[in-house]
């Protein structure tokens, strides 16, 4: 365990009280002394924690040298934790429509897996400008639309922000698909030739070591018949 690795178990346990403080209805925020902190802004700052924990393990574990392996599996674990739950709240609480947080978190889903075939192909399908760019863009929408429950007048902007979202998402993903047809999908047919070719110099061999066989065994029944046949010698 390492400080980059307890950044990212941070951000998991951020999760949960961003939900509660999403959804909660009938809360009306946060008391500190003589300053009272709104729902919304209470949201916005654990969303906004959250998402700065995520680039600094990243920036802490490059520069000190501990990238490690739970880190790189629980890395893009947190992210996508922290963007679903903070969409689905969103949904909950009727801020955002529910067909854009399934696009999201389906293009989440359908690259881990793409990234996952690749892997298991010997392949990384590494992160391009564009899927962090998604991925700003996605931090400034949410924030935006968090707020927008409790000002109703910054709805509309942060629609087009979403909107923004949902276009990098998708562009991104295509770029993803490509990259797992052109790289994994040539290297898995290539082997699968390879494979053939095995399998049929293995089925020719089979062939002439039995063609061999009944060959040897014809040539010693020839003989064994010669004899037999052959007359005796007379003395």
């Amino acid at each position: 365990m390492n400080l980059p690795n307890a950044l990212t178990i941070l951000r998991i346990f951020f999760v949960p009280l961003l939900v509660a403080a999403l959804v909660q209805e009938k809360y009306p925020g946060l008391q500190l002394a003589w300053l009272t902190v709104p729902q919304e802004w209470l949201a916005l700052a654990i969303f906004l924690a959250a998402a700065a924990t995520d680039l600094l393990d990243g920036y802490l574990a490059r520069r000190w040298k501990q990238v490690t392996t739970i880190g790189t599996l629980l890395d893009p674990i947190a992210d996508k934790l922290l963007i679903s739950a903070a969409l689905i709240s969103l949904v909950q609480v009727r801020v955002l429509p529910g067909w854009m947080a399934i696009l999201i978190i389906g293009r989440e889903f359908a690259v881990s897996g793409l990234r996952s075939i690749a892997a298991a192909e010997g392949y990384t399908i590494r992160a391009n400008d564009l899927g962090k760019t998604k991925m700003l863009a996605q931090v400034v929408a949410i924030s935006w639309m968090m707020l927008s429950r409790g000002h109703p007048a910054m709805h509309l902007p942060g629609m087009i922000l979403m909107w923004t979202v949902v276009f990098f998402a998708m562009l991104s993903a295509v770029t993803y698909f490509r990259k797992f047809w052109r790289k994994v999908d040539a290297r898995v047919k290539s082997r699968r030739r390879r494979e053939l070719l095995v399998l049929e110099r293995r089925r020719q061999r089979a062939l002439l070591r039995q063609r061999g066989s009944e060959g040897a065994a014809a040539s010693g029944a020839g003989a064994l018949a010669d004899t037999i046949l052959k007359p005796p010698e007379l003395s």
